[in-house]
């Protein structure tokens, strides 16, 4: 059995912040802490971001970004059908919130909601979070036959639905607000390709 490499001291604090600005928020999330929870010290998380916490933050988007977009490629990717797929989407995303206590929602919400407007850099990094995911959806939808501008437009609406019903299947502890979703998406998505 071969060694895993450990991640290094970046890597690290990348994705404690990540973590914990996903389950606190951008503006309850000290370098501080941070350091404390990447097991490194203060020195360097300003020795790798220079920037501050705005450097940090932006980092922390790209980070959880790449590891949604791998979740969401595995499911999307799981399926043949891009209706199945995304309903398999839901019930993952559903999954996952469960099992990590309601804590772990959308990795970039709570950044993206505080730093509208305020922060230039961390918007940009959200933004393109986005639409990387829609344009993931598109293309499963797109590979599936569905015409190119409707593969956008589902495609945005896929990912606004599952945003808005993990968030509230987080409030409500439940994962029916998930289900539900990808259960509509799905037969929204066949309603396209019938």
């Amino acid at each position: 059995m071969a060694n895993t490499p450990q991640p290094g001291t970046r890597e690290r604090i990348v994705s404690a912040a990540s973590l914990l600005m996903q389950r606190q928020g951008y503006e309850g999330t000290g370098i501080k802490q941070v350091a404390q929870e990447a097991k490194a010290t203060l020195g360097s998380v300003y020795h790798f971001f220079p920037g501050g916490k705005q450097a940090l933050g932006v980092a922390a988007v790209k980070h959880a970004d790449q590891e949604f977009a791998a979740m969401l490629s595995a499911s999307l990717s799981g399926e043949a059908d891009p209706a199945k797929a995304v309903a398999g989407c839901a019930r993952a995303l559903a999954d996952h919130l469960r099992d990590s206590g309601w804590m772990d929602g959308c990795p970039i919400s709570a950044t993206a909601l505080e730093t509208t407007g305020r922060a230039p850099e961390i918007e940009q990094a959200v933004a393109a979070a986005f639409q990387h995911w829609r344009d993931l959806v598109a293309g499963t939808l797109r590979e599936a036959g569905v015409a190119e501008g409707v593969a956008h437009d589902l495609a945005i609406t896929v990912i606004n639905t599952l945003e808005g019903a993990e968030l509230t299947a987080q409030v409500f502890r439940s994962e029916t607000p998930l289900l539900v979703a990808g259960e509509h998406l799905a037969r929204l998505i066949d309603s396209y390709r019938s």
